[in-house]
This record gives C-alpha cells, sequence and structure tokens, in this order.
C-alpha cells in the first residue's frame, strides 16, 4: 500500500481530521499527503511550505472512483475531502525499502497513490525513530513545512 499512514500524535493524543475543499480537478488517494494552497488543498510535493497530513477520505462516498474506494475523483474548488492535521503527527511510510536513522530529512516524491518518502533535498519530513529495511519508516512533517507552523 502505498502512501503515508497516520501512526500516532507525540503528544499521544488522538487525530484531528478536518475537511477542505479540493484546489484542482485531480485524482487523489487515501494516504496522499496534502498541501494547502490558497484556503484549498491538492496533492502535496516536495519543497511544499503548507503540508497538511494525509489523505483520509472523500466527505461525500459519491465522490469515490467507482471500483476503487479511497480514490477521490475531485473537482476544482467543490470536492470535500478529509485530511489528518496535526503537526505532532507520526506518519508511516510502509512502502520504503532503506534502513532509517532517526533525525535524518527526507523529502516526499510520487504521484497520487503512490507516494512516498525519497532522499533528501528539500527537508520535508525528518525521521523520528530508527527503522530496518523491513520496517515502516516513521517521519514527522518538518519544522515550517506544515501549515501550521505558518505566521
Amino acid at each position: 500500500m502505498a502512501g503515508f499512514l497516520h501512526a500516532f500524535n507525540l503528544n499521544g493524543s488522538r487525530p484531528l481530521i478536518w475537511e477542505f475543499t479540493m484546489k484542482d480537478t485531480e485524482t487523489l488517494t487515501v494516504g496522499d499527503m496534502l498541501n494547502l494552497e490558497s484556503s484549498e488543498v491538492d496533492l502535496a510535493a516536495t519543497n511544499d511550505v503548507a503540508m497538511l497530513g494525509p489523505m483520509n477520505g472523500a466527505v461525500n462516498p459519491d465522490d469515490n472512483v467507482s471500483g476503487s474506494p479511497g480514490v477521490v475523483s475531485g473537482t476544482d474548488s467543490t470536492t470535500k475531502v478529509n485530511s489528518y492535521v496535526r503537526p505532532d503527527a507520526v506518519l508511516a511510510d510502509q512502502d520504503d525499502a532503506n534502513a532509517r536513522l532517526v533525525g535524518v530529512n527526507l523529502d516526499i516524491s510520487g504521484a497520487t497513490g503512490a507516494q512516498g518518502v525519497t532522499g533528501v533535498s528539500n527537508s520535508d519530513f525528518f525521521v523520528v525513530k530508527d527503522s530496518s529495511a523491513v520496517e515502516d519508516t516513521l517521519v514527522k512533517v518538518a519544522e515550517g513545512e506544515h501549515y501550521l507552523d505558518q505566521t
């Protein structure tokens, strides 16, 4: 399964999920990292500075692509999706096949349904726990990259 899963929050609290309107007419997949632009969301890309967290799903189940639960066919400024939003959320990349060391910076990479972490050039995330190549890579959105870090 590609994409990011909400693992836990650093402070031990429950996940916080908010509703947002999609910025573009595009397809998004549960687990895709979202970025806030002009008060609407789109697929996050490396070097974005207003990341939210992974998409949790469509607000209206009718917006799901027929036969593909968790894949949302959205319309610009119309379709609503839910996203995890806590800046202290720890996210799991289950498909990263690399050993990672705590404190290492990583970037986001991939299209909808195929996002994950990759080598660093923009420091989108940092690793919160050492992991072997067969364990989930646990990351947090880097300081200054989450939308709640903006002033």
